[in-house]
């Protein structure tokens, strides 16, 4: 027979040993893409859970990206004006110039040396200026931050007076004139190559795009749906096009070449204010948003 003080303890110790085996079971599996309970999805503002984009936010990440895709066609046209015109060095490529660089020390070649040099070291200088106004990406970032318009107005003033030594210097162009030019250029565009830095999208750049063609092959090798694919290849034509185009201006209308950098630069900054404009009247932005 058990005594009363063992019927006593024994509804506690069955239910202390359900706490114990309840405490020991694994949690259950969250459905994919799903956070937690009471834990924010990672990229997403301390104080909220942002929503998945709805179709007006997906809306002003597409025209986001139609003004990244100018802004290529921009360097598309500077790389082909810099290579052609300015001594044979890029104004973004700085992976083909450091090619190039030393392939003239190779060579001996001291003029290229001297270009491709100035051309790296101006557009570090240009990533530097770039990063420092636009700063970096956060969480509670518009489709289209301030400081990014901010920064692409620094580069139209670069651009602005390589335009002004442009037309100086048309007549009769010095190497060193060449090479001023060149360097100008090359930190416009490491300027611009900051200011998209603060998108915060991984992979998103009008400046260096070797990465862009990577990922956009690598996707058609994992056969990735058409759709996925459609904007790294709009970005990689809108620089073969801007390439040509600045191309056939050094050739045959070089007094416009600088026109070519201008004009893209002064369409974005515009567009961008009624990019501004719609999401101030919205509800927010997602930062993390890419294009599909």
């Amino acid at each position: 027979m058990i005594d009363k003080a063992d019927s006593s303890r024994a509804p506690s110790t069955a239910a202390q040993s359900a706490t114990r085996t309840t405490a020991a079971l694994p949690d259950p599996p969250q459905p994919q893409g799903v956070a937690p309970q009471g834990v924010a999805p990672q990229g997403v503002a301390s104080q909220g859970v942002l929503p998945a984009p709805n179709s007006r936010q997906k809306l002003l990440l597409r025209r986001r990206h139609a003004l990244v895709v100018v802004l290529t066609f921009l360097t598309g046209a500077a790389d082909a004006t810099g290579f052609l015109a300015l001594g044979g060095a890029f104004s973004s490529v700085m992976t083909g110039n450091m090619v190039l660089l030393g392939l003239s020390v190779g060579h001996a070649e001291a003029t290229l040396a001297v270009n491709s040099g100035a051309a790296i070291i101006s557009y570090i200088i240009g990533v530097l200026v770039g990063a420092h106004i636009a700063g970096t990406a956060h969480p509670s970032d518009p489709v289209w931050p301030r400081q990014v318009t901010r920064a692409l107005a620094a580069e139209l003033l670069v651009l602005s007076a390589f335009l002004v030594l442009w037309e100086i210097t048309a007549e009769d162009r010095s190497a060193i004139a060449a090479r001023a030019l060149l360097m100008l250029a090359a930190a416009a565009l490491g300027i611009q190559g900051s200011a998209i830095q603060r998108f915060g999208v991984p992979g998103l750049s009008s400046t260096y795009l070797t990465g862009t063609l990577t990922s956009l092959i690598s996707a058609v090798a994992a056969r990735k749906p058409a759709r996925t694919l459609l904007a790294s290849t709009q970005v990689l034509l809108a620089l073969i096009v801007g390439a040509a185009v600045g191309a056939v201006l050094v050739d045959h209308l070089p007094r416009l070449s600088p026109v070519l950098l201008l004009v893209p630069m002064v369409c974005v900054l515009v567009a961008s204010r009624g990019l501004k404009s719609e999401q101030a009247s919205g509800e927010g932005a997602y930062i993390e948003g890419r294009v599909d």
